[in-house]
């Protein structure tokens, strides 16, 4: 009896709590094919980006075939600019720093094939902190590496979400404007002066 009230309970209870499952990412319905391209060379942030795209449904246009075709109708996810750091946190003693920040800031837009920009031209900042103690240099940077490519995954999806909020908040702002355009009632005429 239990083991049929529990899941029951326990699904009752994240609807409760307004728990939802993510949509899918929500482009544009008459969107191209999409060319993810960086200022960075062999940028592992376009590889993740366009991935996850694929992986949401989306078309990705690959740059060997807009190079080819110059007419090629795309829309364009540029990441203008991609800065990481370490900023040390706590020292030591003996005034060895101990603890950093690793932070990493990418500035992107999305512009649709037509060349309005969907998405403005904005910044996403992201850190995690990491204990790098000084005698142990080598475990560090394994730790580093591993954080960067978190951090690497969580730009990503931050881009698509940001992304995606725009296209549903147009899409929801349209819908909305459209009906209630279509169904309002004519303004009643001005009331004519009284003598």
């Amino acid at each position: 009896m239990i083991r049929y009230v529990l899941p029951v309970l326990l699904a009752l209870a994240l609807a409760g709590c307004g728990f939802h499952l993510r949509d899918s990412l929500a482009l544009p319905e008459d969107t191209p094919p999409v060319l993810v391209s960086s200022t960075t060379p062999f940028s592992e942030l376009v590889t993740t980006l366009e991935r996850n795209l694929r992986n949401a449904g989306a078309t990705v246009a690959s740059r060997e075939q807009v190079a080819v075709d110059k007419k090629a109708r795309v829309a364009r996810l540029e990441i203008l600019s991609e800065r990481w750091g370490d900023l040390p946190i706590a020292i030591d003693d003996q005034g060895r720093a101990q603890e950093f920040s690793l932070r990493y800031a990418t500035i992107f837009t999305f512009r649709l094939a037509d060349g309005r920009e969907l998405v403005p031209q904005q910044v996403v900042e992201l850190s995690r902190d990491y204990v790098s103690p000084p005698e142990d240099a080598t475990g560090t940077s394994t730790e580093r590496e591993i954080l960067a490519d978190e951090l690497r995954r969580e730009m990503a999806a931050s881009i698509l979400r940001r992304i995606d909020s725009v296209v549903r908040a147009e899409a929801a702002h349209g819908a909305i404007l459209a009906p209630a355009a279509a169904d309002a009632p004519l303004p009643a005429p001005p009331p004519s002066p009284t003598p």
